[in-house]
């Protein structure tokens, strides 16, 4: 008999009442009731200190998950809006008349293929888009600040960059063109390096639940030696006895998880207002919902919440299972 046996004749309709506290667990229908008693006492294993800490592991497990999933997400919306846009700059130095290269190099821009929308910025959007860091101040009008031409692009059929930036620089004069590849670059970098300490912080919280059932498998076998020993008496196998214990933990597990992943909800729900009441500013609040968008979790979000509560499960009851042979084959 193998492990996927044990999945397989595990008797999942009585799950739910192993899930719901006692009262509320005797007024489930028949189907849905143990069909065998238990051995193994329950009150031995699935201690409140266990399912509190299993519960707040699963907790952290969901917010690392899910701000991750959330940072993901804010980036690939930010490199598709990049990547559908590239930048004209023109120098204002020793340009005599910087209206009509504006007006020259839109309308070359617009006969271009592939290229969709061809907005000129006024010398006043040039400036506001340095006021995050220079501030709102007079000074900026008499600076030689660049003239920017925002151009989309057909993404489903984009026009051949190189061609058109060769071209400007044969027509124009102090005109270059940016695509943005560079802070495409970074942000691909940013988003891997936090989902690879996301991955980190996954690990250690599956380390950590690993040992805390480990070390509770083991005080509840040493709590319930007694009963151990009398059905290696009368003739119970390995698989019997770790398929009794595994029963409890997926249980707990079920539970426990459950209630870290609800209260992770929580914390997802409030996420949007706390950002709003601690945004620092209209600046501040800005760069946060880019990073992380709207702080709010589509429905693919709340789907990895509940794999982390499927994982956190069966960490329970797979390491439980194996807790208990390990220790059972020392008793031989």
């Amino acid at each position: 008999m193998t492990f996927l046996d044990d999945i397989r004749d595990y008797p999942w309709t009585s799950l739910l009442s192993g899930i719901l506290p006692a009262p509320l667990s005797a007024r489930l229908p028949r189907q849905f009731q143990p069909t065998t008693t238990q051995i193994v006492p329950s009150a031995s294993i699935a201690g409140n200190a266990l399912t509190a800490v299993i519960g707040i592991m699963t907790f952290l497990a969901c917010l690392t998950a899910g701000g991750v999933y959330m940072i993901n997400q804010s980036a690939n919306a930010w490199v598709d809006d990049i990547a559908s846009e590239i930048t004209i700059e023109l120098d204002p130095i020793d340009t005599a008349n910087i209206e009509k290269k504006m007006t020259l190099v839109s309308l070359f821009l617009a006969k271009q293929k592939g290229v969709t929308r061809v907005r000129p910025l006024t010398a006043e959007d040039s400036a506001k888009l340095l006021e995050p860091w220079l501030g709102s101040t007079a000074a900026l009008s008499a600076l030689p600040i660049p003239r920017l031409i925002a151009v989309e692009i057909d993404r489903s059929s984009p026009p051949d960059i190189d061609l058109i930036k060769s071209a400007l620089s044969r027509n124009f004069e102090g005109v270059t063109l940016d695509d943005h590849r560079r802070w495409q670059a970074e942000i691909r970098l940013i988003t891997r390096s936090t989902a690879l300490g996301g991955l980190a912080v996954l690990a250690l919280v599956a380390a950590a639940t690993i040992a805390i059932i480990v070390s509770a498998t083991r005080s509840a076998m040493a709590s319930n030696r007694e009963v151990i020993e009398v059905l290696h008496f009368v003739g119970a196998n390995e698989r019997f006895i770790s398929s009794e214990f595994s029963r409890h933990f997926l249980g707990l597990g079920v539970r426990a998880s459950l209630a870290g992943a609800f209260a992770a909800v929580i914390a997802f729900l409030l996420l949007p207002f706390l950002m709003q009441l601690l945004g620092g500013g209209a600046v501040t609040e800005a760069e946060t919902r880019r990073l992380v968008g709207s702080g709010v979790l589509d429905f693919g979000g709340y789907i990895l919440l509940l794999l982390v509560v499927v994982v956190v499960a069966a960490l329970c009851m797979v390491t439980s299972r194996f807790g208990v042979i390990r220790v059972l084959r020392t008793y031989a």
